[in-house]
C-alpha cells in the first residue's frame, strides 16, 4: 500500500490543525490521529441527505441548510435528489476546505458548489442557524465527530439545549433537524426531547451497500 501523501494543512477557527492527504485515488481529512473523512467512506454521509429528504413535507420546493461542507456528499446526495425548485445553504467555517473543494478534490466535488441552487456561506454554523427564524424545511448538520466535541470546543454549542431551542426556531413548522454522528449518544436523545422534538433515531453504515462502522442520525421534527 502507498503511503498518504500530504497535500495541504488548515487551522480550525479556535480548534486544532486539519490535515489533507491523498493515497492513490483516495483523499483523507484527518486531525492528529483521528481519520474525519475520507472519500473511500460516504455511505451515511450520503444517507444523511437522502433520508432527510424522505421525511420533508415541502418535497417540492424545500430550502435546506447543510452544515458544514465536508467532502461535499451530503450535498451532492440531496442535490441529485430534489428538483430545481429546491434551494441549498451550505455553511462552512474552514475556508480551506472550500479551497480544497475547488482544487485538489475538484473531479470529487463535481461542481456541486457552482450548482445554481447554493448558497454558500463561510461562517459558523451555529451563528447562521441563530440569525433566522422559520426560514428553513431541513437542516442537516455534519459538524465535528456529533455532540461530542472533537475538533472544535465552539461546537459544543450547537448540540447544545440552547443551540437545538436556536435550530427549532429557524426552522418552518414541521421542518426537521437531521444531526450525524459516529456513534449513539442517548443523553443527547434526551436532549433532543427535551428541547421539544419528537424524534427518531437511525443506524446507517459508512460505507455503501451495507458495509462499514455503524453511525447514528437523529432525526427531530418540530411539531
Amino acid at each position: 500500500m502507498k503511503p498518504r501523501e500530504l497535500l495541504a494543512t488548515a487551522q480550525i477557527p479556535g480548534g486544532e490543525e486539519l490535515r489533507l492527504f491523498k493515497r492513490d485515488n483516495d483523499f483523507i481529512i484527518a486531525l492528529g490521529g483521528n481519520e474525519l473523512m475520507s472519500s473511500r467512506q460516504s455511505g451515511s454521509e450520503e444517507a444523511l441527505a437522502l433520508l432527510t429528504c424522505e421525511r420533508l413535507q415541502n418535497a417540492e420546493a424545500p430550502h435546506l441548510l447543510i452544515g458544514g461542507y465536508g467532502m461535499g456528499f451530503t450535498l451532492r446526495a440531496a442535490l441529485a435528489n430534489l428538483g430545481p425548485q429546491a434551494r441549498f445553504t451550505v455553511v462552512e467555517l474552514v475556508p480551506e476546505i472550500i479551497e480544497w473543494a475547488r482544487g485538489p478534490m475538484a473531479d470529487l466535488a463535481a461542481g456541486c458548489l457552482d450548482d445554481p441552487r447554493v448558497n454558500l456561506i463561510m461562517r459558523d454554523v451555529s451563528r447562521a442557524i441563530a440569525a433566522v427564524e422559520r426560514q428553513y424545511d431541513a437542516i442537516l448538520l455534519d459538524v465535528d465527530n456529533g455532540p461530542d466535541g472533537l475538533t472544535r470546543v465552539d461546537n459544543e454549542h450547537i448540540y447544545s439545549l440552547l443551540g437545538l431551542q436556536e435550530a427549532k426556531r429557524a426552522l418552518k413548522p414541521g421542518g426537521v433537524l437531521a444531526i450525524w454522528s459516529a456513534a449513539q449518544n442517548e443523553r443527547f436523545a434526551r436532549r433532543l426531547k427535551h428541547a421539544g422534538y419528537q424524534v427518531e433515531e437511525v443506524m446507517v453504515r459508512a460505507g455503501r451497500g451495507g458495509k462499514g462502522a455503524r453511525h447514528i442520525i437523529w432525526f427531530a421534527r418540530t411539531a
